[in-house]
């Protein structure tokens, strides 16, 4: 019945779905199906998120040790490392009902545990075929690469003084301002940047931006760097190039001191190929863990895929964003490539034209789909303030609609496949821009340019100085990528992401150190130096995300309803709207300014100029007039019912910048 009136509300948004209340249903039956099994054979999903306690390496209360794993195709399973001087055979795990295994050590003479913290381990599995394998626990919570070895060692993380929380986290923002973030390149210097460089240098930068929300990438650890994270070979490890898992405790508790929430971008979606330092193959077959054969490879990513059927991955995969919530303090999850997840074709070759044959059927993975709503279901159950966003570029029907009413459950979706409409929209013959409603942010894509470095190019390295007249490109750049961003703010949708370094027009491209570029970290950074140098404008367009930020917290239009465009003018390059008691106005021609220019108004009264992308402190030309009241008339204009006119004694629509916010 809690899906029947769920189902009936989400058809009352949509008519047309009206045939889809059978696959609605059915769904929601799996779903409930899944929670009820948990309940009688875990004793509910409380309980079954939390085998990162048994599952691993533990020492317990008295100092004994607890060692489990799951290998269902092992025939014998070791234990070896320091503690045992690498001996292969003296600690054997004992075989357990359902394809586990355990072994139990007690505390030595002096009553300290059997192995001790930094020790080095290593499982043994031994297979039915005769191989000896040596692998990492898929449960292993901190693994490292020493310089002389490209494998990662098995590091157990028992510390003598662990780091505890001091703040608790921040609530659930009605407007969600997140800042994206890659610690590694979180640094001028051409290296791989650490927890303590973020903590300390960049998190005062985001706070004062005004953003409330960090997405955190390539934590989960990945053997390769220049994967940018989507490789996960450990994922129960924060990634040790980075600093120790104590250091990322402590950034994001200080995050949560000023106000900000955290959140991982959690890789849910595959995994990589590695065997010696990843999960692919840890007990010597094709399928623990994965899919067998065809269905467990992804034909383009070149990883293998998760089982989402098998009990004991729901138990790995749940376990793990319990995980990261409990042992870290992270407030949710970016779930990268849903629409890998969704579908069994991965969404490979596979446009997605919103014809609902193409989200219903039996290309859906239900299995994969089952485990997404059991994964928002228990999160939000458990946590009350916990964000979810789903990384997906089919847009699926009710993804982000309740569980409960039939949906997938998650807060948000970023449509990943919209980011670079604004390089496909960028200048045109003339320096004009086709106007393009967006929804979702401009950020730098690896291996392409940054926003900036498309509208500036070759410019940014010699023109960029404020003690200079800025050159057409520059004029021209520096107005646009204002715009574009305030734009995209304002009618995108119900939240807005910036990825590092677009705040300020980080020029360039991003790129990581592989063999293709002589390993170089050149373009594997963020170069906030520019920020800091006073006679350079990436200070202004800096000041100016910051200034956007500031006047969205303090008017809302994110959790207001979707704007109304009221103008969209072709030929003008003029676009204006609503949303939340405030104004937009953009002029985005390269050569008109527009006076006696009428603009429709729903909600009658005084307004006044609250964000000009023209003025001096962001490297515009300053034409407005800041002090002028715009009154409304009752004069029904683009079917609104009020509007008010821009006459010629009063500031002009200049170009290029936009003439607001107004409220």
């Amino acid at each position: 019945s809690g899906c029947l009136t769920g189902t009936h509300f989400v058809l009352q948004l949509d008519v047309f779905a009206r045939l889809l209340l059978p696959f609605c249903l059915g769904r929601y039956g799996l779903f409930q199906k899944q929670l009820t099994l948990l309940e009688e054979a875990e004793g509910g999903f409380d309980q079954f998120t939390r085998s990162y306690e048994s599952f691993g390496a533990h020492r317990l209360s008295d100092n004994s040790m607890l060692f489990r794993e799951w290998a269902p195709a092992a025939e014998a399973v070791f234990l070896t490392g320091d503690f045992n001087g690498w001996d292969k055979f003296s600690h054997p795990y004992k075989k357990k009902q359902f394809g586990k295994w355990e072994l139990q050590l007690p505390p030595k003479e002096d009553n300290s545990p059997a192995v001790a913290h930094n020790s080095k381990l290593k499982v043994v599995v031994h297979t039915k075929g005769g191989e000896r394998l040596y692998r990492i626990s898929p449960w292993a919570t901190y693994v490292t690469k020493p310089s002389t070895s490209v494998i990662y060692d098995w590091i157990f993380w028992d510390p003598p003084h662990p780091y505890v929380r001091k703040h608790p986290r921040p609530r659930k923002p009605c407007s969600l301002r997140i800042y994206e973030a890659h610690v590694g390149i979180a640094s001028p210097e051409c290296k791989v940047a650490s927890y303590s460089n973020f903590t300390h240098n960049v998190l005062p930068r985001i706070k004062d931006l005004g953003y409330n929300c960090i997405q955190l990438m390539a934590i989960m650890e990945h053997a390769y760097y220049a994967s940018f994270g989507y490789q996960v070979t450990s994922f129960f490890s924060a990634s040790s190039r980075y600093g120790t898992p104590e250091e990322l405790k402590e950034l994001i508790d200080v995050a949560h001191s000023l106000g900000i929430m955290v959140l991982l971008d959690v890789v849910h979606s595959h995994a990589s190929k590695n065997t010696e330092d990843g999960l692919n193959h840890f007990d010597g077959s094709d399928s623990c863990f994965f899919h067998g054969g065809a269905r467990g490879e992804h034909p383009v990513w070149d990883s293998r895929l998760f089982n989402y059927s098998s009990w004991e991955v729901l138990r790995f995969l749940l376990s793990n964003l319990r995980w990261w919530i409990d042992e870290y303090g992270f407030d949710g999850f970016r779930f990268d490539g849903v629409t890998s997840m969704l579908y069994h074709h991965h969404g490979v070759g596979s446009g997605f034209s919103g014809n609902y044959a193409e989200y219903f059927g039996l290309h859906v993975d239900e299995d994969s789909l089952v485990y997404l709503m059991l994964a928002n279901h228990i999160l939000h159950m458990l946590y009350q303030d916990c964000i979810t966003i789903a990384e997906d570029v089919s847009g699926m029907p009710t993804l982000c609609r309740p569980v409960q009413e039939g949906g997938c459950g998650f807060d948000y979706r970023l449509a990943m496949a919209i980011p670079d409409k604004w390089i496909q929209v960028r200048a045109l013959k003339g320096g004009s821009i086709i106007i393009t409603h967006t929804t979702n942010v401009p950020c730098a894509l690896v291996g392409d340019k940054t926003l900036a470095f498309w509208l500036m190019d070759k410019d940014m390295y010699t023109n960029m100085s404020a003690l200079i007249p800025m050159n057409p490109v520059i004029d021209r750049g520096v107005q646009l990528h204002k715009m574009i961003r305030l734009l995209t703010h304002g009618l995108g949708g119900e939240g807005y992401l910036n990825f590092m370094g677009n705040e300020f027009g980080h020029p360039e491209w991003l790129d990581f150190p592989r063999v293709g570029n002589s390993e170089s970290y050149h373009y594997a950074r963020r170069q906030f130096n520019l920020v800091d140098t006073d006679h350079l404008r990436y200070w202004q367009l800096y000041v100016f995300d910051r200034d956007m930020n500031r006047t969205e917290a303090k008017y809302g239009w994110l959790a207001a309803a979707p704007a109304y465009v009221s103008t969209k003018h072709e030929g003008d390059k003029v676009i204006i709207f609503e949303r939340g008691d405030v104004v937009f106005v953009f002029n985005f021609h390269p050569t008109n300014s527009y006076s006696s220019y009428r603009v429709a108004v729903g909600t009658p009264g005084k307004y006044r100029i609250k964000l000009d992308s023209d003025d001096l402190e962001y490297g515009g030309h300053g034409r407005l007039d800041h002090n002028t009241d715009f009154f409304t008339e009752p004069i029904p204009f683009n079917e609104r019912a009020n509007s008010m006119q821009v006459d010629p004694d009063r500031p002009h629509l200049y170009t290029p910048k936009v003439t607001s916010v107004w409220d």
